[in-house]
């Protein structure tokens, strides 16, 4: 089983959360009956792939696969898992942990491709399929972590590891063992065991439930536009996109403005009409609070008490307690302290951004004779704009035209990887797709031999949830002989016809960004399973992405890859030189958005049972909540409000500070790089070496050390936001308050 500790990724992705972290590491739950031979008859899951990196035969697989390989898999990893249990052999690591780490293949090849389709190409049968399973996975999950007699044999080796003779990595392999086992629950007394089945049956069922929400209520959510005339500032490609979008619903004539899973939609920025810009911020923050079938006020409400009952059942006194002990971070006062010394100095950032943007709205509804309006959410992407282009001669539309996909992915993302590490990338049209609006390309080391192979999926679909994010369908390990299949996924709009694809300078970063995630699961090389790629703390795992961020605009490989797409034409020196000047343009606002998700995910976990408000107070709970903290800045609400924040009902609970905190690593990082030479081959190689190939096979935190020689400093990321005269010259950081009473 891949790495059986990663099975809690089964309530990562069945809640839909991104999954940043490789997902190879399958849930897995109770069954009893083999596949009969009829089920197994052509079922591409019952046998190891035969393409190349045992890339998935997705022509081949079929919806109804994955139910018989679920029961079948589940079924032959008990039967592992018994062997290894009921062994008369006294406990070692080859009789006892190798096994582990090699069980499980029918049901890791079948759930790491189920799961990675539920993310990306979703269906009826495969929604039916997740709800279905849910509760079925996390059973399983504690099938094995809660066998008193496989956590007697595991615990036999954590206490004498250091008489066994084994490597660093084999002993911290024992220790996360004996670690994850204990954290699932292998101490409690078996009453206790019996509650706890029942907590994470429920919280799976609940996960699924709330994914699947947010999922319909963006699709339902979308903005439907009678008269293109209201559609004015949004280009010719993206009025065709609307009006074929509405063709898809049965509206021919009428346009549709899609959602993203965010707050803040895109096309604020640019609709010169009020009133629309209105409609659709209202429509993005209502999502999973209006009372219809997709509402999570009660699904919110009820996993989260279930997740603080569950912690103070482990010995924690809140759920936030319970995942910060297993992080980099440690403690939530911790967590705390660093928000509290970026949430003021953000706010009066964005405070003073706010004026800007109300000066602006005031002189021209002056000029137009018409009496002005105060600042709202839904004003407040289109007057940056407008001051961003006031200020610095320079919006954003200006920039798209240098900026195709294919350009900035091969041009821009290889590129860069090339220069600094010595990689090429190969397209190749000979491998099956799960869906026609992806790239395959083989990624080959500086010797000429295959490292792995990556799966670019760049557009936004009905199918598919919100978001960008990496996964894996095969992660590399020694002891296995397996090399990565990764890939990366994003929600473009999709031009129509055969228009090209030009993003903004935001999508571009978060396709830098999103490859840097994948560059740690293709460089990963470690022995165990376990270890592979991404599986690091998820106040780590995100370190290494936003470092290859910098090279979107690094001079050489901006160079590269921003050229008109029509003419070939480079861009131009003078826009070159604006997109460096306005990299600390509203970054009030950007902290502020994030923080906002950010504290409110603290509150909700740092919150006993007892605190935590029924469905009819959750929204009234995330008002106190930002208030609470000093982020309730009416104009820029949270990235993500409670009902639709995917992140916390899976895999970032208690975690999305994460992002912030992992930026501490990268400013530091990306100064050591500047410092010692920039975009050199011998900085990549050492990022590879001490950081991208060591997975979570050492502390994260030394990795850091490893690579810099440095400890964490705050500063460079302050500075890297804009944040430090606010910090030295305005009223000292805030302190988070404790969780406020619930009436």
């Amino acid at each position: 089983m891949k790495h059986p500790l990663s099975l809690a990724l089964a309530a990562i992705i069945v809640a839909g959360a991104p999954a940043h972290a490789q997902s190879t590491a399958a849930p897995t739950t109770e069954a009893t009956v083999p596949a009969d031979a009829a089920s197994r008859q052509g079922n591409p899951f019952f046998s190891e792939s035969t393409l190349p990196l045992r890339y998935p035969h997705f022509d081949r697989i079929r919806d109804e696969h994955f139910a018989p390989a679920f029961d079948a898999g589940m079924a032959e990893n008990l039967r592992e898992v018994a062997a290894i249990a009921d062994n008369p052999e006294p406990a070692t690591f080859d009789n006892t942990i190798i096994p582990m780490e090699k069980a499980g293949e029918t049901l890791g090849r079948a759930t790491s491709v189920f799961f990675n389709l539920v993310g990306t190409d979703t269906n009826d049968a495969r929604r039916k399929l997740q709800a279905d399973y849910s509760a079925k996975f996390a059973a399983h999950r504690d099938a094995i972590t809660l066998n008193p007699e496989l956590f007697a044999r595991i615990k036999a080796l954590y206490d004498g590891r250091a008489d066994l003779g084994l490597d660093a990595e084999a002993v911290r392999l024992v220790e996360r063992y004996h670690t994850s086992f204990v954290r699932s629950g292998a101490n409690l007394s078996e009453q206790q065991k019996e509650r706890l089945k029942a907590i994470n049956s429920e919280s799976a069922g609940l996960g699924t439930q709330f994914s699947q929400n947010v999922l319909a209520e963006v699709n339902d959510s979308a903005i439907v536009v009678d008269d293109a005339a209201e559609l004015d500032g949004l280009t010719e490609q993206q009025v065709a996109a609307a009006a074929e979008a509405a063709k898809a619903r049965g509206m021919e004539g009428k346009y549709v403005i899609t959602l993203l899973n965010t707050t803040g939609q895109p096309p604020m920025s640019q609709l010169t009409d009020r009133a629309l810009r209105e409609r659709l911020h209202k429509a993005s923050v209502a999502r999973g609070s209006r009372g219809n079938q997709w509402d999570n006020t009660a699904i919110v409400s009820k996993v989260a008490k279930l997740r603080a009952e569950r912690a103070t059942m482990l010995g924690y006194p809140t759920h936030a307690a319970y995942v910060l002990a297993d992080e980099t971070a440690k403690t939530p006062e911790a967590v705390n302290a660093m928000l509290a010394q970026l949430a003021p100095a953000a706010v009066g950032n964005a405070r003073k951004e706010g004026a800007a943007l109300q000066a602006m709205i005031d002189r021209e509804q002056q000029a137009k004779g018409e009496p002005t309006f105060q600042l709202a959410p839904w004003d407040w992407a289109y007057y940056t704009e407008k001051v961003r282009q006031d200020e610095y001669d320079f919006d954003e539309s200006q920039l798209k035209p240098y900026l195709e996909m294919r350009s900035v992915l091969e041009d821009g993302v290889f590129f860069a990887a090339t220069e600094l590490y010595g990689i090429n990338f190969r397209e190749r049209s000979d491998l099956p797709k799960y869906h026609p609006d992806t790239w395959v390309y083989d990624v080959m080391d500086a010797d000429g031999s295959q490292l792995a192979i990556f799966i670019f999926d760049p557009y936004a679909r009905a199918s598919k949830r919100g978001g960008a994010w990496m996964n894996s369908y095969v992660s590399q390990s020694g002891l296995e002989g397996t090399k990565p299949v990764v890939a990366n996924h994003l929600n473009i709009p999709k031009p129509s016809g055969d228009q090209p694809t030009l993003m903004t300078w935001d999508e571009v970063t978060t396709t830098f960004h999103e490859f840097g995630h994948a560059l740690h699961g293709i460089f990963s090389d470690v022995q165990y399973p376990y270890f592979s790629g991404t599986s690091v703390p998820r106040d780590f795992v995100e370190f290494p992405s936003q470092v290859n961020e910098m090279w979107a605009d690094w001079p050489s490989i901006l160079a590269n890859y921003a050229k008109h797409h029509e003419t070939g034409e480079p861009m131009p020196q003078a826009l070159l030189d604006k997109v460096v000047a306005t990299a600390k343009f509203n970054q009030g606002f950007a902290t502020t958005e994030y923080l906002g998700s950010a504290l409110l995910d603290q509150r909700w976990h740092q919150a006993t049972a007892e605190q935590i408000p029924n469905a009819t107070g959750v929204m009234d709970f995330e008002a106190a909540a930002l208030k609470a903290v000093g982020v309730d800045y009416a104009p820029v609400p949270p990235r993500y409000r409670t009902p639709y924040f995917s992140h916390i009902m899976g895999g970032y609970s208690a975690g999305y500070y994460a992002y912030i905190w992992s930026e501490v690593l990268d400013a530091n990082t990306v100064e050591w790089i500047k410092e010692n030479g920039g975009l050199t081959r011998a900085n990549g190689d050492r990022f590879r070496a001490t950081l991208l190939s060591q997975g979570g096979s050492k502390d994260a935190l030394q990795l850091f050390r490893d690579f810099s020689g440095l400890e964490p400093d705050i500063q460079p990321l302050l500075e890297k936001r804009g944040l430090v005269a606010d910090v030295s010259d305005g009223a000292p950081p805030r302190a988070v308050d404790p969780v406020p009473p619930v009436n």
